[in-house]
């Protein structure tokens, strides 16, 4: 029997999809796939699924991002815009909004934007950047989809500037242990049946529920940035602690 792994799937490395284990390599396809069929009701059904408060979180979000003309930003996984055009609107400088989904990006495309607004495919884990070459990294509900956190947050800190922050706004671990049988019966039995009537696609809703899940709590997660080498790490919780923004300098 061969010990190739190319031969044998026993010995591939595994990861989550949701709940369930996958091969590394299989993630990445499976996770455009999901987003390739929800970008056309993206922007609805994030109203939908969080009743309007996400837009609450990413307003919170950019004024923390803290936008200037002479700063610029690289947004990963910025999906259909929220936090570039959100920089932008609020006197922020050049802004990359990158996503590994080109249909994130085409639904982004149809939004106004002027000439400092560039979009990027990009693989957060391979930031096509020159190091030390911009002044904010930002991600919003998009690093739990990503196959190897890590390295999306060593490729952040390695083309941020010294001086440079880094942003992560993510759903995270519910502290306030009334909210959680609510929250739950919300994610698992509300959340599938929208997806099914709104975006025709229960099952891509019932796996971003499940990645919400899986996802690190914020200790670990704050554990994991200051692995990765950024510097003065914190964190706030936003809605007893069903999101969490996470923060972290490049010193």
């Amino acid at each position: 029997m061969s010990s190739n792994p190319e031969t044998a799937p026993s010995l591939r490395p595994n990861t989550d999809f949701g709940f369930r284990s996958v091969p590394v390599a299989e993630k990445k396809p499976m996770v455009r796939a999901v987003f390739d069929s929800v970008a056309p009701r993206y922007d609805l059904m994030n109203d939908l699924m969080s009743l309007g408060v996400h837009r609450v979180w990413k307003r919170g979000f950019i004024a923390g991002l803290q936008p200037r003309p002479d700063s610029t930003l690289l947004d990963l996984a910025g999906g259909t815009g929220d936090i570039a055009f959100g920089w932008r609107a609020r006197g922020g400088g050049p802004v990359w909004l990158t996503d590994i989904n080109p249909s994130m990006l085409a639904e982004a495309r149809k939004r106004p934007y002027d000439a400092d607004v560039a979009f990027l495919v990009v693989d957060a884990e391979a930031i096509p950047l020159h190091d030390r070459s911009v002044d904010r990294v930002s991600i919003a509900l998009g690093l739990r989809n990503c196959t190897d956190k890590p390295a999306v947050l060593a490729e952040a800190r390695r083309v941020l500037k010294p001086g440079g922050q880094f942003h992560c706004l993510e759903f995270s671990r519910v502290q306030v242990a009334a909210l959680a049988p609510a929250y739950d019966a919300w994610s698992f039995q509300v959340l599938p049946r929208l997806g099914r009537a709104v975006a025709g696609d229960a099952d891509s809703y019932q796996y971003l529920a499940e990645s919400i899940r899986t996802f690190p709590d914020q200790a670990t997660l704050a554990a994991m940035m200051r692995a990765a080498g950024l510097s003065r790490v914190r964190h706030r919780n936003l809605t007893g602690g069903i999101a969490a923004i996470h923060t972290g300098w490049r010193l």
